[in-house]
């Protein structure tokens, strides 16, 4: 059985049941929310996803590489920075609607409507276009991570092809709650965590009254940070 652990903000660790961990977007260290830091992945990881290249994504990112060895999964641009400024050797460069066959299973980039700047020094020429990810893991579990979007119509695309969906609900910087029950509709995913809420006071949102609305859509997980899943 694999699980999901939700960190805080957009940071989720997945350990798929064939014994690979995976990390998306680590915003930890400046994190309010997080219940863990950086140091609770040297033991071991696989793989570090970044959906783009904001500083509450990128967050401990690039020391978390260099400890680790872990690959990095990006976009073109983020994985060239990584390389250029970074120090960061070990990686994989996708582009939206794009995807790659890992030792865990597929992972596709899907489009976002987002920004695109890249956080950190020097990191001027190397604008991305934003992304979510979707994993279609060995055991046969398929996992979207939206990133940071807004509405978009291309997750009409994903209906029926989603287990576990995880989903921005804040508003301001991305969907908020009314959307993200549309985008529930549109993936139509047997569960849906929310995320990308609380950490700062404009995106606060109660994620129990949002599980109220999405109803019988979906089954809504709503996690505390450190709190898992399984799957």
């Amino acid at each position: 059985m694999g699980q999901i652990t939700w960190h805080g903000h957009a940071c989720t660790e997945i350990r798929t049941d064939d014994g690979f961990r995976l990390l998306i977007d680590p915003f930890l260290t400046d994190n309010p929310m997080a219940d863990v830091g950086p140091d609770h992945f040297t033991d071991g990881l696989d793989h570090l996803l970044l959906t783009h290249g904001h500083f509450d994504h990128v967050g401990d990112a690039w020391d978390i590489l260099r400890e680790t060895g872990a690959q990095l999964i990006a976009t073109f641009e983020i994985v060239a920075y990584a390389g250029d400024h970074e120090g960061v050797e070990n990686s994989h460069p996708l582009h939206i609607g794009g995807g790659y066959q890992f030792p865990f299973g597929r992972a596709q980039l899907t489009p976002a409507l987002h920004g695109g700047q890249v956080a950190g020094e020097n990191a001027g020429p190397y604008s991305t276009f934003p992304a979510g990810f979707l994993l279609e893991l060995n055991g046969g579990t398929t996992i979207y991570h939206a990133g940071d979007t807004a509405l978009i119509k291309d997750m009409e695309l994903l209906e029926g092809r989603v287990d576990v969906a995880l989903l921005p609900i804040g508003d301001n910087f991305t969907m908020g709650p009314a959307d993200a029950v549309r985008a529930v509709e549109m993936i139509d995913p047997d569960t849906v965590i929310p995320i990308h809420y609380d950490t700062m006071e404009v995106i606060e949102q109660d994620p129990r009254a949002w599980a109220r609305d999405v109803g019988d859509r979906a089954e809504v997980v709503v996690l505390e940070p450190g709190g898992t899943h399984d799957y």
